[in-house]
């Protein structure tokens, strides 16, 4: 049987480590794409990494490269390239410089893997989605960002710390714009099945929902030089996993809403079953008015970046 093959755009931390879950995960054979100055970087990474897989009982191809050739006929591709954030920037900072890049990413993932899903993670995530939608021409279903699934990672390891459980028994949603954005709802927010408002007193609740909104700058601060990279890797290689082996997962991502929440034609984090084709469908969910309020605000700001987008 054939394997799924993905390409990662981006050798940098994010990329690699995606490579590394991918690898765990056995998902399939991996290309591993940089244009760094040291040109032998990412195939460095690649070998490392495929040297591991004795050790780890895994098999994957695992290679690495400065041009796309190797990447023809990817199944997934992940879009990890661009300029991460420093401490005092914004990620709408990134815009210009960030645009330019996933503009020629994807141009060539068009050439070389037509029929690909795209999964999008360089920031600011919610135009950058947007761009590879315009520049790629594929159909909106195969272009796909993440971001809802590593806000819901923070906050649900939050909160499993503030309670004292499992991450395992924390579920959370999330909708709206990535970072700052983010509408949490806490109506959608269970431990154990237990709603999250019982046992988790509101002003702890404010707080953990503000940390999560911050919690790629608090990195970013910790750091000093760079950004966050395992969780946001970790929750790529997940989607990537859900469309790889169709498992139809419902996960918080950057899709494409026309007529869904009304709005209009952007791409905004909303729940989304992922599989084979990529969205397999947007599902809508009953927001009470505070949560449509904020909701409309995060996606006003997903426009307003959008409309900054010069290609």
């Amino acid at each position: 049987m054939r394997r799924a093959k993905i390409s990662i755009i981006g050798a940098g931390n994010v990329g690699a480590t995606c490579a590394h879950w991918a690898a765990a995960k056995e998902l399939g054979d991996i290309v591993l794409v940089d244009i760094p100055q040291t040109k032998g970087m990412p195939a460095g990474k690649a070998l490392d990494l495929y040297e591991s897989t004795p050790i780890e009982g895994v098999d994957a191809r695992i290679v690495g490269a400065t041009t796309y050739e190797p990447t023809a006929g990817s199944d997934v591709v992940i879009i990890t390239a661009g300029v991460p954030r420093k401490p005092g920037m914004s990620r709408d900072d990134l815009l210009n410089v960030n645009t330019g890049i996933v503009k020629d990413v994807s141009e060539n993932v068009a050439r070389h893997s037509p029929e690909a899903v795209v999964i999008v993670v360089s920031n600011p995530l919610d135009a950058m989605v947007y761009v590879a939608w315009k520049v790629t021409g594929f159909p909106t279903g195969r272009i796909v960002g993440q971001a809802g699934v590593l806000d819901t990672a923070r906050y649900r390891s939050f909160l499993a710390a503030e309670i004292g459980c499992s991450v395992e028994d924390v579920h959370a949603l999330l909708l709206g714009g990535h970072g700052d954005d983010m509408v949490p709802l806490p109506r959608y927010t269970f431990a154990g099945g237990i709603p999250i408002t019982q046992l988790v007193p509101q002003p702890r609740l404010d707080a953990i929902i503000d940390r999560t909104r911050k919690g790629g700058a608090e990195i970013v601060q910790l750091l000093e030089k760079g950004s966050a990279y395992y969780a946001p890797a970790a929750a790529s290689v997940q989607m990537a996993e859900s469309i790889i082996r169709d498992k139809k997962r419902i996960l918080p991502c950057a899709a494409f809403c026309e007529r869904e929440y009304g709005v209009g034609g952007y791409f905004v984090g909303v729940p989304c079953v992922l599989g084979t084709g990529g969205v397999d469908r947007v599902i809508e969910i009953e927001l009470d008015e505070n949560e449509r309020r904020m909701f409309q605000s995060s996606v006003q700001h997903v426009k307003e970046l959008v409309r900054a987008v010069k290609l």
